[in-house]
């Protein structure tokens, strides 16, 4: 018996994307310096070897996000308890888009994603970062 989806990934981006705020390649270009900024990496950590990462990023595995995000979780990381905007972002902007409704839905406010994520971000030849 095969599986019968009725919610595929581009309808879940499309939702998510319906509701959260998107941030322009060239704005948070201008907000990575910003210390009211927290710009979070949701790659995998091969792609951020592979590639680099933003830099001053803090990295946090997609499959993480909502356990370091509560602070009543044994695996809470404090760089989400601070008054700041955090900047989500991932390869191409399907993953940062879901998580971003995730993290809104959570609570953390305010919280935005960066189109087009680190593809658009390299090819801009915006700053980068290498990951050792």
């Amino acid at each position: 018996m095969s599986q019968n989806i009725t919610r595929g990934i581009k309808q879940l981006v499309a939702e998510a994307n319906a509701v959260i705020t998107t941030l322009p390649l060239d704005e948070a270009m201008k907000l990575a310096e910003s210390d009211q900024h927290v710009f979070i990496d949701l790659r995998d950590f091969r792609e951020l070897k592979r590639e680099g990462k933003i830099p001053g990023a803090f990295s946090c595995p997609r499959g993480m996000l909502e356990f370091w995000i509560d602070p009543k979780s044994p695996y809470h990381k404090e760089i989400f308890n601070q008054d700041k905007t955090y900047v989500l972002y991932c390869a191409s902007g399907w993953r940062s888009a879901l998580s971003t409704k995730t993290a809104m839905e959570m609570g953390l406010a305010p919280v935005v994603h960066i189109e087009g994520g680190f593809s658009e971000w390299k090819k801009a030849e915006g700053p980068i970062e290498t990951v050792e």
